[in-house]
């Protein structure tokens, strides 16, 4: 063999490779946003009002679901037994509405106009564990947990601010 005779080979791409990339690529991207979108579902929390609570009740729409939930406490409701832990009260409405808590004068006025009218809607809520120094007539309670089927709220975690030590507004609520 000579030498003259060789001559070098210019490789040709393929075409259908490209095109299997792009499509494995594209299959690739759609199950990442399928799996991102698939994980943030389950883990969404609703925030509702106890007024929304009450409605969405009988739909069954709440059965099962981690919610989380804002009211004032009812004072006289407050009952705890050392012994099991359990820690029972009563919420009450506070408007979800910023603009409705500043016209009641502020957040210390919202809760305690809330406590003290007969006619706001109140939920039940049962909690286990230590009770807080915090829990009081007037407190905002903001609780995670779910709705039972007597009605019941089930709170797994229970956050307190007394309205004397905090000043701030209502948590955002989600739009229905």
């Amino acid at each position: 063999m000579v030498e003259d005779d060789l001559q070098p080979i210019e490789a040709e791409p393929r075409k259908g490779n490209s095109l299997k990339f792009v499509i494995g690529g594209i299959v690739i991207i759609a199950a990442i946003i399928y799996l991102m979108v698939s994980s943030l579902q389950a883990n969404v929390q609703y925030f509702l009002t106890v007024d929304e609570v009450l409605e969405k009740q009988n739909s069954g729409e709440l059965t099962g679901r981690n919610i989380r939930l804002s009211g004032a406490v009812l004072g006289e409701s407050i009952q705890y037994d050392m012994d099991t832990l359990e820690l029972r009260f009563t919420i009450v409405h506070v408007p979800a509405d910023i603009k409705l808590v500043e016209d009641e004068g502020g957040l210390a006025a919202a809760l305690h106009n809330a406590v003290m009218d007969p006619t706001r809607s109140q939920l039940e809520v049962v909690y286990y564990g230590a009770k807080p120094d915090l829990l009081q007539n007037e407190a905002q309670a903001i609780l995670t947990g779910e709705l039972i089927a007597n009605g019941v709220f089930e709170a797994d975690e229970l956050l307190l601010k007394c309205p004397t030590k905090y000043e701030g507004s209502v948590p955002d609520q989600i739009e229905s």
